[in-house]
């Protein structure tokens, strides 16, 4: 498989400029009270990997309160430890899955989503030095995978669907099964966002 994905010189200027507003077109998302959301963090882990870029994804341990089994970004709630939310995402990535904060390189936000949950999520994109060891945490991760830049932002390989969440027509992101995983909602969003800011969702990546 040939990607031809890099990332642009300007990607930390990209992603301040649209660290407030979603850079999709087709992104209508939930918006709630934000005085009754709690805000979060993840971390969106670039890893280089077989010649090409890719994004790494968790899935959820079966019994967590929120969200459970689903794939996502390592992330969690704010503490005031933390400082920034940036330092929750690394905390976080660390946490959850191993990842020393010392190998990431942060590059930016992107824009916060608000979750049925009630978490107000902010992913953070970084480059993770790779290969590291990773130590999964039993209590919330299943499996850590990766996925190719290309194939996430082939348009084959997702829908857009239309669902009613509080009372709101949201656009909701379903991508095709990637060897066995489902990635959808709130990380689906996210991922497609970063692409958007990329500008290679209007691009069509051979196979």
């Amino acid at each position: 498989m040939s990607s031809g994905l890099s990332l642009p010189p300007d990607i930390a200027a990209r992603l301040k400029n649209h660290a407030e507003q979603s850079a999709l077109k087709d992104g209508g998302w939930l918006h709630l009270d934000p005085q009754k959301l709690q805000p979060a963090a993840v971390l969106v882990p670039l890893v280089w990997e077989n010649d090409q870029w890719h994004l790494l994804f968790t899935r959820r341990t079966l019994h967590l309160a929120d969200h459970s089994g689903q794939v996502s970004f390592p992330g969690g709630a704010w503490e005031e430890r933390d400082g920034t939310l940036e330092q929750t995402a690394l905390r976080e990535a660390r946490e959850e899955i191993g990842i020393d904060p010392a190998s990431v390189a942060v590059l930016g936000k992107m824009a916060r989503l608000d979750m049925i949950s009630y978490f107000q999520v902010t992913p953070v994109v970084g480059v993770v030095s790779w290969p590291c060891s990773l130590t999964l945490s039993p209590v919330e991760v299943a499996r850590v995978f990766s996925v190719p830049l290309g194939w996430l932002a082939d348009p084959r390989n997702y829908e857009v669907r239309t669902r009613t969440i509080e009372d709101q027509t949201l656009n909701i992101t379903y991508y095709h099964d990637y060897d066995g995983e489902t990635i959808w909602g709130a990380t689906a969003h996210s991922t497609r966002e970063f692409l958007c800011l990329l500008q290679y969702l209007t691009k069509t990546i051979s196979m």
